[in-house]
């Protein structure tokens, strides 16, 4: 087993006060911390405490021992999975990832950051709000009624005709700030649609607010998760998560950002399935609570003291809350809030003993 060294990045959407508090630092903090990234990612990869190697490059020094064979069969000679928490005080991004076939050319040929999908799956620490996937379109079509717009009725009529991805289109590539400003008027006065004036607030002239009428709002409670698959759109509007995902950084806007957007190519990306978002409350055994997607490359765990860890392939624990000790073989690891380590493939089960929380990231296999 071995303790990491962890990176914290700062954007805007971040929060002065919840990555700060969770690793027992001074808070508020000098800027937002927005997530903090335990894995291998080469654009910010962990480090060995203690000796300051990169997590990646000491994987790539053993693959074969460290991730063990069935890893490495199925996603190469790298940690297949990225852990995060998410402090999010500010929207983020509306946006969708590509699925493996997408990303690999993608990266060929477009300019994409990784040669791999970015499937998500994120667990509420907080109370966490997120938009996510189209609702279904006679819930949408209702919450159009009540806002009793008629400058929505081209959105309104590709509902009629179960054309979710067309209403997204035209929403996309016509609302102007003009729109904005009346449909988060009008949204103020929806219940159901509150986010919506509140996201005009802080983009007043993007047409990701107008979309975001077609997705689900979604608010987490501490424990509950949502599973976000490739080409499902999303945004995060606030609160503090962990996050497992495919160890990638494909993200492709549509709005909601003053980064660039790429329309076309996020049209030609969304999943135009509509139904509820894919929220899980995990299945509990004793100590562990797990969360099940049908993603590959990871599963992700919330764990308390007694849980026993299984061996097999590579596994990132992250300590979220209070203390734990992490005992494998003759080795014994303690963790405080916001401290991880990786645990390698092996046969020896890990022993999870103290007063806290964490969470542990395991292959799907």
């Amino acid at each position: 087993m071995r303790k990491l060294d962890t990176i914290v990045r700062e954007y805007h959407w971040g929060s002065r006060t919840a990555l700060a508090e969770l690793r027992g630092e001074p808070s508020p903090s000098a800027a937002p911390q927005a997530e903090l990234w335990v894995g291998a990612h080469p654009d910010d990869p962990s480090r060995l405490a203690g000796c300051d190697v990169p997590l990646d490059a000491y994987l790539a020094a053993d693959p074969v021992g460290l991730l063990g064979p069935d890893s490495l069969a199925a996603f190469g000679p790298r940690l297949p999975f990225l852990l995060k928490v998410l402090a999010v005080a500010a929207p983020l991004s509306l946006q969708v990832h590509p699925d493996r076939a997408q990303a690999a050319v993608g990266f060929a040929e477009r300019g994409y950051r990784d040669d791999r999908p970015k499937p998500e799956v994120l667990v509420a620490l907080t109370d966490f709000e997120t938009l996510s996937g189209f609702r279904p379109a006679a819930e949408t079509a209702a919450l159009l009624d009540e806002l009793n717009l008629p400058s929505l009725a081209p959105m309104r009529d590709a509902l009629a005709a179960g054309d979710p991805w067309g209403a997204l289109r035209w929403a996309l590539c016509t609302a102007d700030a003009g729109l904005v400003a009346e449909v988060a008027s009008a949204a103020a006065r929806v219940p159901a649609l509150a986010h919506i004036a509140d996201l005009a607030e802080v983009y007043p002239a993007d047409a990701g607010v107008v979309a975001a009428l077609l997705l689900n709002a979604v608010r987490l409670r501490p424990g509950q998760a949502v599973h976000v698959g490739a080409g499902v759109l999303h945004a995060h509007l606030r609160g503090t998560g962990v996050e497992l995902m495919a160890n990638s950084d494909n993200v492709l806007r549509a709005g909601l950002t003053t980064k660039p957007v790429d329309v076309p190519a996020v049209l030609s990306l969304v999943d135009r399935a509509t139904g509820p978002a894919a929220v899980l409350d995990g299945e509990v055994d004793g100590p562990l609570r797990t969360y099940r997607t049908p993603e590959p490359e990871f599963r992700l765990h919330a764990v308390r003291p007694g849980a026993v860890l299984a061996g097999g392939g590579p596994q990132l624990l992250l300590c979220t809350r209070g203390s734990v000790v992490v005992r494998r073989g003759g080795d014994e690891v303690a963790l405080r809030g916001g401290e991880s380590l990786f645990l390698p493939h092996g046969a020896d089960a890990a022993e999870v003993s103290g007063a806290g929380e964490a969470f542990w990231a395991t292959t799907n296999l």
